[in-house]
């Protein structure tokens, strides 16, 4: 039963794949979750396009949750929750540039850096390699490792755009991915 729930939301929450490939993501106002789609894989390398639009400018409510990092994409790993063990592409907008981070959840606690910033509405390229010993995160050729708590190929659940933090979206937000 618990399957074929997954199923039903994975079905109505996702929009279609445009002419170009890609799939629009979008976090309403108000809310976190862009979906809630459960897609697993064994896969231990992957490739992205990603488009941010005008919508990826914002705001926060509390000055200081500007900093906080919004997820973008990643997976769980060393079979365990991604709130225990995952690695993910983060971004955040700060002092009027876009920020793409890399994002772990590593024996429960987290940690971040920012790999480079990109331009709105422009395509950008990413990539995410595991190794037994590190993460490996590149946006347009820029580079940033991390280690990884655990070694060997595990069953992993993707994970989609989320905004916060905190705080929700403080307006709709839209960004256009595409898995290679």
């Amino acid at each position: 039963m618990r399957k074929l729930f997954f199923i039903l939301i994975s079905f109505f929450s996702c929009s279609k794949i445009d002419e170009n490939g890609f799939k629009d993501y979008i976090i309403k106002k108000g809310n976190h979750r862009s979906v809630c789609k459960y897609n697993t894989t064994y896969n231990d390398n992957f490739k992205l396009e990603v488009i941010f639009d005008e919508s990826a400018q914002y705001e926060s409510e509390d000055p200081l949750n500007q900093y906080d990092v919004n997820k973008l994409w990643g997976v769980s790993d060393c079979g365990q929750r991604h709130m225990k063990s995952s690695i993910r592409f983060g971004w955040r907008w700060l002092n009027d540039t876009l920020e793409i981070l890399w994002f772990k959840h590593q024996f429960g606690e987290f940690e971040f850096e920012t790999i480079t910033t990109v331009d709105i509405n422009q395509l950008n390229n990413l990539e995410l390699s595991i190794s037994d010993t590190e993460y490996t995160l590149s946006v347009n050729g820029v580079s940033k490792s991390t280690p990884r708590s655990c070694s060997g190929v595990y069953k992993k659940y993707k994970l989609y755009p989320y905004f916060g933090g905190d705080e929700t979206a403080p307006h709709t937000v839209k960004i256009k991915i595409k898995e290679g």
